[in-house]
């Protein structure tokens, strides 16, 4: 039940619930997620919130804001400074048949909980003859922030997906992040959802269909941000948006890239980015993690071992983060992840054209 005295932040999704022709404007990317939260919350009492100060601080992001006050603190937990207990403890309440949303305020800091997330909850399916499925979703801030220096600007986007049993998702912008978590949440598996905390800023429009009570993404499926002949981009999170800000210059250069949102990294979706490949001929990856095991080498890898090898015309180019620790100097850091201007010279040096000042 919602409790009585919710702050007009939460009045409106009250308003959201009782009429489907609520009108959603251009919101941050945190909005989105809370919306996502809020409505999985009232569709299904087996959903419940921890972490660290999501509550009555209404969450390290304001991700949570106002859910506290609406479904009180049996529905939305804060945690003690424990990644390993109550990561446990969500694990632990999915085998039993909830469905709690884990967040790491942080995935540096979810290093702590990597025994639970990995030994337990990916595995727990396969070492139990398939009877006990593991419900949960860890989701939470990943990958480069801003000024908060190595540990707290590390992707681990490899990490989790190189692992059996685990679903990991990485959304873009507001759709994205409404219909991933809903569908994490939903999932019978533990789905990884790896957010970004500069991400949470940007504006987008929800899209009509993302506006529905019952908007879910398929996890597996990319999607075509941008219809394409010359190159195919393939980028996730954040690296979406660096993306298709490079591909708008390179139009202006008379160079049409396709740019993929790849939106879940396991399981990945090769076949839309073969089939792009396929018709453009060339191929870069973006993404802010570092270089060695990429997203991209995978991609790369799943091209080289399918007839779509035969249709590049030059090598493909896996665009990373610089390989070093994350420097605490803005200007260094800005330096060490891919920049629109990054992806400008690499499309050119793939196409073997000269940059145009």
């Amino acid at each position: 039940m919602a409790h009585f005295g919710i702050s007009m932040f939460t009045r409106s999704y009250v308003r959201h619930f009782s009429t489907c022709k609520v009108r959603y404007e251009k919101m941050q990317v945190r909005k989105a997620i809370n919306i996502a939260l809020d409505e999985e919350l009232e569709r299904d009492e087996r959903v419940f919130l921890l972490g660290e100060d999501i509550g009555k601080y209404d969450g390290p992001y304001k991700v949570t804001k106002g859910l506290y006050s609406k479904w009180g603190a049996k529905r939305v937990v804060d945690t003690p400074i424990t990644e390993m207990g109550f990561g446990g403890l969500a694990v632990g309440a999915a085998m039993a048949g909830l469905r709690p949303v884990c967040e790491f305020m942080t995935y540096n800091f979810a290093m702590q909980a990597i025994d639970q997330v990995i030994n337990s909850a990916a595995k727990m399916l396969y070492m139990s003859g398939g009877l006990i499925n593991v419900p949960v979703t860890f989701r939470g801030a990943n990958g480069a922030s801003s000024g908060t220096a190595a540990q707290h600007s590390q992707c681990f986007a490899t990490w989790y997906s190189q692992v059996p049993g685990l679903k990991v998702v990485a959304p873009y912008n507001c759709d994205d992040a409404k219909g991933l978590l809903k569908s994490a949440i939903r999932d019978l598996d533990p789905v990884i959802v790896l957010e970004n905390e500069i991400v949470y800023n940007d504006e987008y429009e929800l899209s009509s269909e993302a506006k529905s009570l019952d908007f879910v993404i398929p996890i597996g499926k990319a999607k075509i941000e941008r219809e394409g002949k010359h190159i195919t981009l393939a980028a996730h999170s954040r690296a979406v948006k660096i993306t298709l800000e490079a591909a708008q210059i390179l139009s202006g250069k008379g160079i049409e890239c396709e740019v993929i949102n790849l939106r879940t990294l396991r399981p990945l979706d090769y076949d839309t980015v073969l089939k792009s490949v396929r018709k453009t001929n060339h191929l870069i990856t973006v993404e802010q993690g570092w270089p060695q095991c990429c997203i991209g080498s995978d991609i790369l890898r799943v091209v080289n071992e399918t007839e779509t090898f035969f249709y590049l015309d030059a090598p493909v180019i896996c665009l990373t983060g610089v390989d070093v620790p994350m420097p605490y100097s803005l200007p260094l850091e800005d330096a060490c992840i891919p920049r629109p201007p990054d992806v400008v010279e690499s499309v050119f040096k793939v196409l073997g054209k000269k940059i145009i000042k």
